[in-house]
């Protein structure tokens, strides 16, 4: 198992740089290409345009893609979070009495109750 991990920060290493690399060179020959010819701007260098990439990752927050990680991560969480409430709010009810029940019922005014709807309320 360490043998593994002897090549693998190596490549991961290797592999960062090389992204950094390549993201650098899209970003100068996109913006060489495109800005001087259109609106008269000045060409950027590698520094430049690496730099410009990380102004675009702080004020933006993201690489692109479709949401990313940080995206899937939160609404797993809420799942997560809305199943455990779930749960609690059915633990509580399965212990309540059916006089605790019926007092629960009448404090939420009726909200969910599908055979009694509500009234609407008048517009002014």
């Amino acid at each position: 198992m360490r043998k593994k991990w002897i090549w693998i920060a190596p490549l991961a290493i290797l592999g960062m740089i090389l992204f950094t690399y390549m993201g650098g060179e899209l970003v100068m020959h996109l913006w060489n290409w495109l800005l001087p010819p259109l609106f008269g701007w000045r060409l950027i260098t590698f520094w430049q345009a690496l730099g410009l990439l990380l102004l675009c990752r702080i004020l933006f927050g993201g690489w692109g893609g479709s949401g990313g990680g940080k995206g899937r991560l939160r609404h797993r969480l809420r799942e997560r979070m809305a199943e455990r409430m779930g749960e609690r709010m059915r633990e509580r009810w399965e212990k309540m009495t059916p006089e605790e029940r019926g007092k629960f019922r009448q404090g939420l005014g009726g909200c969910w109750d599908r055979e009694a709807p509500r009234e609407a309320k008048p517009t002014a």
